[in-house]
């Protein structure tokens, strides 16, 4: 699955499963464009990537703000010439019960983990018809297909991300882009980490309740986007591929 040539623009790229997909996109000779609103991170996961021998820059990106998508990759395609691949993995949650939860932290999970989406690919997608390639691979979850306690409005931005993906494949169907979406379960990052007290206790609840028990590792949600990005998935699109161990079987 060597992509030699081929560009990738990643975004939350600086730690976790960002960075875990930008390394092994990397590794497979694919140039990284490691796009965060965290730029100490982003140049650390650039750094991780050279020192594997592949080439990769970091951009500034905050998702939320469509002006910001439009100078990031306004930057990287004055550097690269051109986007193949697009990876929307940029995303953050807050988990309580939703009666709990206030509307700024509803705005933020909207903005972050859909409406971000939307921007990238908006300002992407003329790019690869212009060129006449594209690979899109949009990282939901499986909270968006059968929900999540504590996780309400992010299962109803994943469940949207899910949609959205569905529609973008028709859509682009006859330009050859591949639109498809990666449903991770349970993921051991530090994201995961932060949830705070509601969350006490639920990662040994999970791996008792995952029929491969254990979390999944940003490795297992790499490789898959790393599939779907390829060659090998030419005639893939509009599809949801869990990465759950067997959590949900949907």
């Amino acid at each position: 699955m060597n992509m030699t040539n081929k560009v990738a623009f990643i975004t939350g790229a600086g730690r976790g499963i960002g960075r875990q997909i930008a390394l092994t996109l990397a590794a497979k000779n694919i140039t990284t464009i490691v796009s965060d609103v965290n730029d100490a991170n982003a140049n650390e996961t650039v750094a991780l990537i050279e020192q594997a021998g592949g080439k990769a820059f970091a951009v500034y990106c905050d998702v939320t703000k469509l002006s910001s998508v439009e100078e990031a990759v306004q930057e990287a395609v004055s550097k690269l010439g051109r986007i193949d691949i697009l990876v929307n993995n940029a995303g953050w949650d807050k988990i309580e019960p939703f009666l709990k939860s206030e509307p700024s932290t509803w705005e933020a999970i909207l903005n972050i983990n859909l409406l971000g989406q939307i921007h990238t690919c908006k300002t992407i997608l003329p790019l690869m018809i212009e060129n006449g390639y594209g690979k899109i691979v949009n990282i939901s979850s499986d909270s968006g297909r059968v929900g999540s306690s504590g996780e309400a409005v992010y299962s109803a931005a994943k469940g949207g991300v899910i949609a959205f993906t569905k529609t973008l494949a028709r859509e682009m169907a006859r330009h050859k882009i591949n639109v498809n979406s990666i449903a991770p379960g349970p993921a051991d990052t530090p994201l995961f980490k932060e949830i705070g007290e509601y969350n006490a206790g639920i990662a040994e609840a999970l791996i008792k309740a995952i029929p491969f028990r254990r979390l999944a590792q940003p490795e297992d949600i790499a490789n898959a986007v790393a599939f779907l990005s390829s060659e090998e998935a030419n005639y893939i699109t509009g599809q949801v591929l869990s990465v759950n161990g067997g959590l949900a079987m949907v």
